[in-house]
């Protein structure tokens, strides 16, 4: 009986040593395809620079939401966002009426364009004190996500929000205030009267502390673009509206 039990116990020794030895060869090979599967991802994986590019550098191409524009980069606002490649969302700056970046450092304070940009602005139109500036159109570009697209949010939401009849604005426009109590209170749908889809916005009501501010959004594909300018530039909307044409053409040229 003990001669049996000792030799079951050498078979099951034999057997462990047998199962190590065939092991070690596959947990080898598993390493090695590892390894190769992490070299081979180094190496393919895009790297962008790690320093920011310079403002006169020519234009960066920058992808957000899979769409490609080419973004100059003295019209970046924060100092992070000064790289080539993929972005979750990039905000820029730009001169009125000639489009063209700010300088580096603002007029008047010395202090470079992103000196107050904490940069984490949606574009929303209730943050309006510091940033709007006349002379200034402000631009942020972001993943459109699931929100409804600008027109769409025209046609079915917003007119659950609006009150009473549309008063006149200038050369043609329509101004219908939101009503209190909604997410856009204190603010007012401004549109050509009887084509809004042509041109339309939302726009704070101007008081005696601040003037009032607009946001006109347009998607790009996946991409949603906010544009950012002062109310009283509505006098001349047909100006304002080419105008943000061509930059959407400068940032996004046919066949990027």
């Amino acid at each position: 009986m003990g001669a049996m039990t000792a030799q079951a116990a050498r078979s099951a020794r034999t057997r462990r040593k047998a199962g190590r030895l065939l092991a070690s060869p596959l947990a080898v090979f598993a390493a090695l395809v590892a390894a190769a599967a992490s070299f081979v991802a180094y190496v393919l994986w895009p790297t962008w620079p790690s320093t920011p590019a310079a403002l006169d550098a020519p234009a960066l191409p920058v992808t957000v939401a899979g769409v490609l524009f080419q973004v100059p980069p003295a019209a970046v606002r924060a100092t992070v966002q000064r790289h080539a490649g993929p972005q979750e969302r990039i905000d820029l700056a730009f001169l009125w009426p000639s489009l063209k970046p700010p300088q580096p450092i603002a007029e008047g304070n010395g202090k470079p364009i992103d000196a107050n940009d904490s940069g984490d602005e949606t574009g929303s139109i209730t943050k309006e004190a510091a940033n709007n500036v006349d002379g200034r159109l402000f631009v942020t570009i972001a993943a459109l996500g699931p929100v409804l697209p600008p027109v769409e949010r025209l046609n079915s939401v917003y007119p659950q929000y609006v009150q009473g009849k549309a008063g006149a604005g200038a050369d043609g426009l329509a101004i219908l205030p939101f009503r209190t109590g909604t997410p856009y209170e204190g603010e007012d749908l401004v549109y050509v009267a009887g084509n809004p889809d042509q041109f339309f916005a939302r726009c704070t009501r101007p008081s005696s502390a601040v003037s009032g501010t607009c946001i006109q959004e347009r998607a790009l594909g996946a991409a949603d673009i906010t544009l950012r300018f002062p109310r009283g530039w509505l006098d001349h909307w047909r100006d304002v509206a080419a105008s943000f044409d061509r930059l959407i053409a400068q940032l996004h040229p046919q066949g990027s």
